[in-house]
C-alpha cells in the first residue's frame, strides 16, 4: 500500500490502530529484555490483524514490520509443539520435552504474503552508502549491523536484506547473502559465497560450507521454505532447494543436491526418504543406473544422495563424514 493510499484510510482505520504499531516500535528499545518479547509477541498480533482487514501496512506499520522480522519475534515458519500434531490430537500421554519427536514446522502464511506486498509496492531506489550502483525496492533495503548485534559480518562484499533475522554469534564470511524473511541462529557460520534464501530457517551452531545454496521460498505462501535444523553440517556446493527439511545433527557430504522430488536411499536402513534428512543422517552423493533399454546399454546412471551411516552423539560432524567417504 502506497503512503498516500495509506492516508485515505486512516478515516476508516481508528488512530489508535494506525499508530499502536508505531509505539510498539518505538518502546521495544527501552523495555526490559522480557519485555521485549512481550511487545512484539503483541505486535505480531496486531499486525496480523491490520495486514488481514487492509491488506498491506502504513509506513509505521512497515517498519515495525520489519523490526518485528529482525528481532525474531514475527517470523515465517514455527515449530507446532507434538501435542497440536495430527490435526491438533493430543498425546494420550505427555512425554518429558527431551523425549519428544521433532514437531512439524508450520508455515506463517500471513508473515509470507505481507514481505510479498512489499514487493509489489514497486519502486526503485539507490543505496549510496553501499557504493555506486546499487538498486532495490525501496521496501527492502539492506541490513546495517553495529557492535551491539554481536554479528561478525565479514567485509568483502556481502549483503543482508532487511527483515532477516540474525542472531548474535553467527559468522558471514564474504561474499554470502541472505535474503528478506530468512532465520539464522546462534553461532551458525555463513561461509564464503552462501546464499541463504528468503524464509529459509537455519537453526543454531549450523555450518553452511562454501558454495552452499539453502534456496528460498515466497510464492505460494503456503509453501514450506527450506529448513535446516540445529547443529547440522552442509558440506560444500550442496544445494537443498524446494522446502527440504534437515533435521538435527544431520551430515551432508560436499555436492549434495536435494529437492522435494529427490529420493534420499537410507543404506543403514533400508528405507527412502522424500522431503527430509533424518536426524544424525550422513548424506554423500551416490548413483543408480537410470531406468530403459537405451540408458543402460549407455551406461547411464542418476545421481542418487545415499545415507550411509548415522552420527554417534559423541562423533562431531568432521570426523563422521570422513569416515563415511572414507569407506
Amino acid at each position: 500500500m502506497s503512503a498516500s493510499n495509506a492516508m485515505s484510510t486512516s478515516n476508516a482505520m481508528s488512530t489508535s490502530n494506525a499508530m499502536s504499531a508505531s509505539n510498539a516500535m518505538s518502546t521495544r528499545h527501552t523495555v526490559s529484555a522480557g519485555s521485549t518479547v512481550s511487545k512484539m509477541s503483541d505486535l505480531a498480533i496486531q499486525l496480523e490483524h491490520e495486514f488481514a482487514l487492509y491488506g498491506g501496512f502504513d509506513d509505521s506499520q512497515w517498519a515495525a514490520f520489519l523490526n518485528g522480522l529482525e528481532s525474531g519475534e514475527i517470523v515465517v515458519v514455527e515449530r507446532e509443539p507434538e501435542k497440536q500434531k495430527a490435526a491438533g490430537k493430543k498425546l494420550e500421554v505427555e512425554m518429558p520435552e527431551e523425549n519428544k519427536p521433532d514437531g512439524l514446522w508450520r508455515v506463517n502464511t500471513w508473515v509470507k504474503v505481507a514481505i510479498l506486498s512489499g514487493f509489489k509496492k514497486g519502486g526503485l531506489s539507490d543505496f549510496p552508502s553501499f557504493g555506486v550502483g546499487f538498486f532495490d525496492r525501496p521496501a527492502f533495503p539492506p541490513r546495517h549491523f553495529s557492535l551491539q548485534d554481536e554479528v561478525r559480518m565479514v567485509p568483502g562484499g556481502s549483503s543482508v536484506r532487511r527483515g532477516s533475522y540474525v542472531a548474535p554469534g553467527v559468522v558471514i564470511m564474504p561474499p554470502s547473502y541472505i535474503n528478506v524473511g530468512a532465520y539464522v541462529d546462534e553461532g551458525t557460520m555463513v561461509d564464503s559465497h552462501v546464499l541463504v534464501g528468503s524464509c529459509a530457517r537455519i537453526g543454531k551452531n549450523v555450518h553452511l560450507s562454501a558454495g552452499v545454496q539453502i534456496g528460498g521460498v515466497l510464492e505460494p505462501p503456503q509453501a514450506s521454505p527450506v529448513i535446516v535444523e540445529d547443529e547440522a553440517f552442509i558440506g560444500g556446493m550442496c544445494g537443498v532447494f524446494e522446502g527440504i527439511v534437515v533435521r538435527r545433527r544431520a551430515v551432508l557430504a560436499p555436492g549434495v543436491i536435494l529437492t522435494k522430488g529427490t529420493r534420499i536411499y537410507d543404506l543403514v536402513r533400508e528405507c527412502e526418504y522424500f522431503g527430509e534428512v533424518p536426524e544424525n543422517a550422513v548424506v554423500v552423493p551416490g548413483a543408480r543406473p537410470a531406468r530403459g533399454t537405451y540408458a543402460r546399454e549407455a551406461g547411464i546412471s542418476l545421481s542418487t544422495p545415499c545415507i550411509v551411516k548415522y552420527r554417534d552423539p559423541k562423533t562431531d560432524a568432521g570426523v563422521a563424514l570422513e569416515s563415511a567417504l572414507r569407506g
